[in-house]
């Protein structure tokens, strides 16, 4: 600050303006004189003050946290609520964060920021009609508002060296000056910015290349450009920075590149930047009429006099061709110009009309220094401004034509350190990082050599390993060759690959490379800048050359194959940071086909770890080799499994993606969005796929429910250098399937100039939406279209969008129709899109034309709104966020099917399988829930149908058909309350925003038509059994009535039998007594009329229910059925043989295509059959009661029912003598049933049983003996002691099988078939295997109650159950006795009546039991009820030991619901198989429409045979479905059919391709260990066996087993 300047402000402030004039006139007189004296112009007032003025405007900034620990990239690019708001600035701590979010943006605008005044409205106190000339002169003051230079000067002190890099790049992008020289204020130093400015890359073309078109493309700090500097020395009524920017703009473009006093904020007081030096480059276009300068110059702009900042005038004069000092006044012994150490020319550039110029001081200045005329420069009163700045640019244009001095930026660091000036590279991890780099990158030479002798692995080796990869997924290339021996000859191929790649010796490159990513952070991100850097400067020389004898060699059309070569060339010359990392890729997976304690395996086991931590740090990852159009699973799956443990539990993300043709700014697109750095130099397209990782701050983390956000950029589709390859439209079909598959939304950037492109690309596009759609996933899309710059762009283009989605619906149909699911109609039916919403239409880059172009602030602007747009969709997704585990699994399925050539059919995904299992596991609980809940009302039901008409009833009816009707209804509405239920249920369930429920929303409708289907077969299953129970009850009304009669009949004898002993006024003695009971009981009994219950004729009855069943299935049924007596059938195991001619015929239509003949697999389905219907006999035959007409129409519904399912093809022969056996079997059953019923119900039989109770009832009452305690005994054992222990066997089956369904095996199917298969594993018995292949449904029943059994070996599993039931009925039965007391009942009978009623609903009471103790009952009521209250206690006791005594297996026998039967009914479901290898189906429902298996077998296992050796067949039908092999069968009537078109004979069958190549290893496993014993069992020759499967470990088996069945 001028002395005088600083006075005349001290003392000056209230002086009027000719004051002020005198004032400043001795002001500088006394400071001339007091100055001259020491020799020194000026003072540096600003070294006295800057320290504070930093502080201070650090702290109005909010940056004085950052001034010690730096500003990082990932905080500067984190997503936090100031991302996706427009919030106004409000302080000056918003400045700071203003400009980084607009300059990540390059957005021009970035430096017109200022903060609104603290007080608008200080002279706002008059009236608004009253003229206030103090509002009129007033003016926001200056100090209110921050200069944007001191904010770009302080972001640079607060930042690290990579943000200050960044910042220079992004500021040059908008052709913004950068820092040179960076004042360091606190230390009285400034920095030479050279590491800021090394990563900007210009393109120019020079007068020289403008015929040729050639253009250069250099790092600018390397450039050799002179350099034009411009200082200021004093005072100067010219302003220096915006005579510059118009210096260095055109007639038709102006722009601010350097900050003056005229732009907004530009007037205010610089606070700390005076002597911040910045520099700009004009580089010309090769347009004359354009470029303002025909070659690149270098501009520096010093702010402040030069006289407070000799250092930096000094470094200018040294490295610059020319120094043009701007003045108004010179003294004429100036030492700063005539002192100095030029090597530049100095011009001198003055205001003539200033008050203090004065000619003669010039004079003496130029001669002292040696100027000539020429070197001064006077803007004269003739002269506007634009004629002064012509005048002003022909000097500047004749020192670059003719340089004196062209030095580099990159060699000005020497002189810098001799003047004392800072280098921002010279710490020690920069120096470290950059002599790594050089190590590596200063050994190329020969580009393709280089990658070939130092990154080997990744070259011919890893090709090879692609395409055998992807031959193994399409077997395109097996001919008719057996395809396991044909994949493992593949799977050889590939280990012998990896073996040539491990005997690689570790080049020297990747050894110093991996050394150098292990060192500490800042040493690791300055290495991989300098490599990039380095391998970019190389890369660009090597293409740059490459072009030029590409376009001279094309001159000439007989250098064809020249031209190819060089074209080929100009593909592989590439080298970055990703062929490292690649290579690193390949020694990491090279080194896990070797042992796990191998020492070469060990020592690269922390790569992933590398890699993840690179990733965390801002590094992109390569997710697809761009020069492979692969993936290398392993590696890339493990380097997110670490990624994923460095951020746990903070993992979840969502997955920004862009798609387009090639060179149609994608890379530019996300750069400018999200301001990161995918690399966009010339001729570095992007190759394959990279992901990039950005971090949310907390407080949008919430709303947003992640934590990253990935985004993706992707090589340009319809790239020139795939377009001759024969699959390069199956390249970009795979790619934007991964890319859709992976993002949560895509963009989709199209360019306006290209209509074919565009077409093309929405074709891919649309293919890859309509996949995701089939797998579960819903991405979102953007369509950003390029290059549309007119304002009204959207209102214009309503009619282009409207024919974009009539392309898109058209596109969809084709897509559809080529995917096989031709349901999608239109675009809308794939994905969520809206022509108005979904369209964005983004401005050119550029604004104005190359090289000195600024970028678009339109292009900005848009991409921020679009930025806004996307972040706002993500919010709204209503799918949770994927953790990185879940996307990298995402990664691997979609990578897996997308190699087989149809996708959707190939698609498996453990996250969608996870979904599934979870939705089965939910339904089946559920669905449990209402099986449970109808058991027990049916229980209940039952129980009070078997009080009914006694003294237990509780209900009011009278009429047992009216009752059955009300039972009806009430089984109507529970079964309608727990369908809406389980409706309910699914609806809730779908609408959860966690566990990937939206992957299996295609399964809704699905578990709908189950819930339907359940209440079905519920509702008939209820009311058969009522029907049952009250025709059982109705039937046994007339027995009753007999026992009723009967009993009282002797009770009236026994009474007169006393009273006729009491009249004989004799003691008699018990002898006596009983003689005289004797002889009234058998005088009683032949006075009785005993008619016996009338039995059914079973055989007659079954036979009528059978020939109803089959004779609407026409006469042959009939003519069939009455060639055999029912009675003549089941006598023996039911073995078919085929009748007539046509059937003999078909059964010798044998092949290797077939596991068994058609006799055989007839035979098994009525195998299976005839099962079931023996369980469902055996469980009829528990109940005690008698046989009912239902019982045999639900066997016949059973057998319809699995011949319906059946998948081998019936006919009416088969099915008739089939239906004969089982029903004649079970009539057999149900004859004995009824017989043992009639037996245990006969009248006189009955009586006998209770003589003796009776006699020793007839003593007690002629002894009149007190009976309480005898009769509260008997009342409890023989009434309510049976009934209880029935109630809990009634109650445990529901227990029993309820904690089973708890167990990991019974949850779903999927589950249940692992655990089985892992048993069978454990086992190593091949019975075991055999009996599980041959007999599934049989094997697995078994299975289950051997789980059952050994669950519950110790019986004390069952006693809580048993416990709780009991003490259930206990308090029950005192409940009810508390209640009958109340009743205040005169008599007995009537108090055991009102005990028996509240009961009624609860406990079935035996009505003989209860009418022999009512007899010759003369007991006290109050007593009676004390002792009952003892022998209920009793009897609890009782029943506890009974029950701990009695074996598990025992009370299997007793249960009323089968735990066996339901687990088994819950796990096999469908009981549907594969048509190829016999698995089960795994769907979960019971009203799928879609059958699948998450592990199918060889099919020799089924018993295939090869037809012309008899030997065991090794192929899997999940590797046929992808071969061009053929089947034929019964279904295909004997012609050979595709394996790939196996849905159009079997179309409910789902039969994906493995997902991994390891899938099978169990089934592999077992085949080889047992061939032998499996071609012994069938007959047949042990099978051809692949050397892969003999190299199969059981450890292996085992973990196949657990991945395919989703089993931890």
């Amino acid at each position: 600050m001028c002395l005088g300047a600083w006075l005349l402000l001290v003392l000056g402030l209230s002086l009027v303006d000719g004051q002020m004039r005198v004032l400043w006139m001795l002001v500088n007189i006394c400071v001339d004189s007091c100055l001259r004296a020491r020799g020194n112009y000026f003072i540096n007032i600003s070294c006295i003050s800057t320290e504070t003025d930093l502080e201070s405007l650090l702290e109005d900034l909010g940056l004085t946290p950052f001034y010690r620990e730096k500003l990082t990239l990932s905080k500067i690019l984190e997503i936090d609520e100031k991302t996706i708001t427009d919030i106004t600035v409000k302080s000056k701590s918003d400045l700071p964060w203003y400009f980084l979010k607009k300059l990540m943006m390059v957005n021009v605008t970035a430096r017109n920021m200022k903060c609104p005044p603290a007080d608008e409205s200080k002279c706002n106190d008059s009236s608004g009609t009253k003229l206030n000339f103090c509002d009129l002169l007033a003016s926001t003051k200056t100090s209110d508002t921050l200069n944007p230079l001191d904010i770009i000067t302080a972001l640079f002190l607060c930042s690290d060296a990579f943000v200050q890099q960044e910042m220079a790049v992004k500021m040059s992008m908008c052709q913004f000056s950068v820092p040179l020289l960076l004042p360091s204020c606190d230390k009285e130093r400034c920095t030479l910015m050279l590491w800021a400015m090394r990563d900007i890359v210009k393109k120019y073309r020079p007068s020289a290349l403008s015929q040729s078109k050639g253009f250069i493309e250099e790092r600018i700090i390397d450039s050799q450009v002179p350099m034009i500097s411009f200082v200021r020395l004093g005072n100067c009524s010219l302003s220096k920075s915006e005579i510059l920017n118009k210096l260095l703009s055109n007639s038709q473009q102006y722009h601010d590149t350097f900050v003056h006093q005229n732009m907004e904020g530009g007037n205010s007081p610089k606070r700390i930047s005076n002597g911040l030096t910045e520099i700009t480059w004009y580089l010309p276009g090769g347009n004359t009429d354009l470029d303002v300068f025909n070659q690149p110059v270098a501009v520096a702009n010093l702010h402040g006099d030069i006289a407070s900042f000799d250092t930096q005038y000094s470094f200018l004069c040294q490295t610059s061709a020319a120094v043009f000092v701007f003045f108004d006044h010179l003294d004429p012994e100036c030492k700063i110009l005539t002192n100095q150490n030029q090597k530049a020319q100095i011009f001198l550039v003055g205001d003539s009309e200033s008050k203090n110029f004065i000619l003669e001081t010039l004079k003496k200045v130029a001669t002292a220094i040696n100027l000539t005329a020429s070197n001064c420069i006077l803007k004269t009163k003739e002269q506007n401004i634009a004629d002064f700045i012509k005048h002003l640019r022909k000097t500047v244009c004749d020192v670059v034509e003719n340089p004196l001095m062209k030095m580099p930026i990159a060699n000005m660091a020497k002189i810098a350190r001799e003047l004392g000036i800072l280098v921002d590279e010279e710490s020690e991890e920069f120096e470290a990082g950059k002599k790594n780099a050089d190590a590596i990158t200063e050994e190329i030479q020969d580009l393709l050599q280089y990658k070939d002798e130092q990154l080997p692995l990744q070259g011919q080796i890893w090709k090879e390993l692609t395409h055998l990869e992807k031959e193994e997924f399409r077997l395109q290339k097996l001919g008719s060759e057996n395809i396991e021996m044909y994949k493992s000859r593949l799977r050889e191929k590939g280990k012998e690959l990896r073996k040539k790649q491990n005997s690689y010796d570790l080049s020297t490159a990747m050894m110093c490379f991996m050394t150098a990513i292990s060192r500490p952070e800042i040493e690791r991100c300055y290495f991989l800048k300098w490599m990039r850097m380095n391998l970019d400067n190389i890369s660009c020389s090597e293409l740059s050359a490459l072009r030029e004898r590409y376009k001279e060699k094309c001159k000439d059309s007989a250098n064809k194959e020249e031209v190819k070569g060089i074209d080929r060339q100009l593909s592989n010359s590439s080298l970055g940071t990703e062929h490292f990392f690649r290579e690193m890729g390949q020694i990491y997976e090279a080194s896990l086909s070797l042992p796990e304690t191998h020492p070469y395996r060990q020592q690269f086991q922390n790569l992933p770890k590398l890699c993840a931590q690179l990733v965390l740090d801002g590094f992109p990852l390569e997710l697809v080799d761009g020069d492979t159009s692969n993936i290398p699973l392993r590696w890339v799956s493990d380097v997110l499994s670490q990624l994923n443990h460095l951020v746990s539990p903070e993992n979840k993300i969502r997955v920004v993606t862009v798609l387009g043709v090639q060179s149609t700014g994608k890379s530019t697109l996300l750069n400018t969005m999200f301001g990161v750095q995918f690399a966009v130099s010339s001729g570095r397209c992007t190759r394959g796929a990279f992901m990039l990782l950005i971090r949310l701050n907390e407080d949008v983390k919430k709303e947003f429910g992640c934590d990253f956000m990935v985004i993706i950029d992707t090589e340009g589709l319809k790239s020139p250098e795939l377009a001759q390859l024969e699959h390069s439209y199956e390249h970009d079909n795979e790619l934007a399937t991964l890319v859709v598959g992976l993002s949560d939304i895509t963009i989709i950037n199209i360019s306006m100039e290209n209509s074919t492109d565009m077409k093309d690309i929405l074709q891919i596009v649309v293919h890859a939406f309509l996949r995701m759609k089939e797998v579960g996933k819903k991405p979102k899309c953007q369509f950003v279209h390029q290059n549309v710059s007119d304002v009204s762009a959207h209102e214009k283009n309503l009619r282009d969008r409207n024919l974009l989605l009539e392309q898109l619906n058209e596109m969809t149909q084709a897509a559809a129709k080529m995917e096989k699911r031709e349901e999608n109609r239109s675009f809308t039916d794939v994905i969520e899109y809206s022509p108005d919403t979904g369209n964005c239409y983004v401005p050119g880059l550029w604004n104005g034309n190359p090289p000195m172009a600024p970028v678009n602030v339109g292009y900005s602007q848009t991409l921020y709104e679009l930025k806004k747009n996307i972040i706002q969709q993500l919010g709204e997704c209503v799918s949770s966020a994927n953790d990185l585990l879940e996307f990298k699994e995402w990664m691997t399925s979609l990578w897996n099917a997308v190699q087989h050539e149809n996708f959707i059919f190939s698609f498996r995904n453990s996250l969608v399988a996870d979904a599934y299992m979870k939705l089965c596991t939910e339904f089946n609980r559920w669905e449990w829930e209402f099986k449970k809940a109808m058991y027990s009302w049916i229980s209940n039901a039952e129980t009070k149908i078997s009080n009914f008409g006694t003294v237990a009833a509780k209900s009011q009816i009278s009429d047992m058909e009216e009752f059955l009707a009300e039972l009806k209804r009430e089984a109507t509405t529970e079964l309608s309350k727990w369908e809406n239920i389980l409706l309910d249920n699914l609806e809730e369930y779908f609408k959860q925003t966690d566990g990937h429920v939206y992957l299996v929303e295609g399964y809704k409708e699905e578990f709908k038509n189950s819930t339907k289907s359940l209440r079905r077969e519920l509702e008939n299953s209820v009311l058969n059994q009522l029907r049952a129970s009250v025709d059982i009850k109705q039937g046994q009304k007339e027995v009753d009535k007999i026992k009723e009669n009967h009993t009282k009949e002797i009770e009236k004898a026994v009474g007169e039998l006393i009273t006729e002993c009491r009249m004989k006024n004799v003691q008699m003695t018990d002898g006596e007594l009983g003689k005289a009971f004797d002889k009234m009981w058998s005088e009683t009994l032949s006075k009785m009329s005993f008619s016996e219950l009338k039995p059914t004729d079973v055989f007659t009855d079954v036979s009528f229910y059978l020939r109803e069943n089959v004779s609407p299935k026409g006469s042959l049924a009939c003519e069939l059925l009455s060639k055999k007596q029912l009675k003549e059938c089941g006598l023996a195991a039911f073995k078919y043989k085929p009748e007539g001619k046509s059937e003999t015929l078909k059964n010798k239509l044998k092949g290797w295509w077939n596991p068994q003949d058609l006799v055989k697999a007839r035979q098994k389905v009525a195998d299976n059959i005839i099962a079931v219907c023996q369980d469902s006999v055996t469980d009829k035959e528990k109940r005690k009661t008698n046989y009912h007409n239902t019982y045999i129409q639900e066997i016949l519904h059973i057998i319809d029912e699995m011949l319906n399912k059946a998948d081998v093809d019936t006919n009416i022969e088969f099915e008739v003598p089939l239906k004969q056996h089982i029903c004649a079997d079970a009539a057999r059953n149900f004859q004995r049933k009824q017989e043992d019923f009639i037996e245990a119900n006969d009248p006189m039989i009955l009586l006998g049983r209770n003589k003796e109770k009776f006699r020793a009832d007839f003593k007690d009452v002629f002894h009149e003996r007190d009976q309480c305690q005898k009769k509260a005994e008997e009342f409890t054992e023989q009434c309510l002691l049976p009934a209880v222990e029935d109630f809990v066997y009634r109650s445990l089956g529901t227990n029993i099988t309820e904690e089973m369904m708890r167990s990991k095996a019974f949850s779903t199917r999927t589950s249940f078939q692992g655990l089985v298969l892992l048993d069978l594993l454990s086992k190593e018995d091949f019975n075991s295997y055999r009996s599980c292949i041959r007999n599934y449904e049989g094997y697995v029943k078994t299975w289950i109650l051997e789980q059952i059994k050994k669950h519950f070996s110790d019986t004390t599993k069952t006693s809580g159950y048993e416990e709780e039931h009991l003490k259930s009925s206990i308090k029950n039965i005192k409940d009810a006795m508390e209640k009958a007391k109340s009743e205040k009942s005169a008599d007995l009978k009537t108090f055991v009546e009102h005990i028996c009623k509240e009961l009624g609903d609860k406990l079935v009471i035996s009505q003989d039991a209860l009418g022999a103790f009512m007899i010759l009952n003369n007991a006290n009521r109050e007593q009676f009820a004390g002792w009952l209250t003892l022998s209920v206690e009793k009897m609890e006791e009782t029943l506890k030991k009974k029950f701990e005594d009695t074996t598990f297996k025992r009370k299997l026998e007793h249960l009323s619901v089968n735990p066996q039967t339901e687990l088994f009914t819950r796990v096999v479901g469908c009981g549907k198989q594969c048509p190829f290898c016999e698995v089960p189906c795994e769907a979960g429902g019971g009203k799928h429409e879609e059958h699948f298996a998450s592990l199918h077998r060889p099919k020799g296992l089924g018993n295939y045979k090869l037809v012309h050796s008899e030997k065991l067949e090794t192929d899997i039908c999940t590797s046929s479905v992808i071969s061009d092999c053929r089947f034929r069968c019964s279904e295909t009537k004997n012609e050979w059919h595709s394996y790939k078109s196996y849905r159009e004979i079997y179309p409910d069958w789902h039969i994906p391709p493995d997902g991994s190549l390891e899938a099978s290893d169990f089934w592999k496993y077992v085949m080889n260990k047992y061939n032998e014993k499996f071609a012994e069992a069938y007959k047949a020759k042990p099978a051809d066996i692949p050397e892969t499967w003999k190299k199969i470990t059981k450890d292996q088996a085992e973990t196949s087993l657990k991945k395919s069945f989703n089993l931890s």
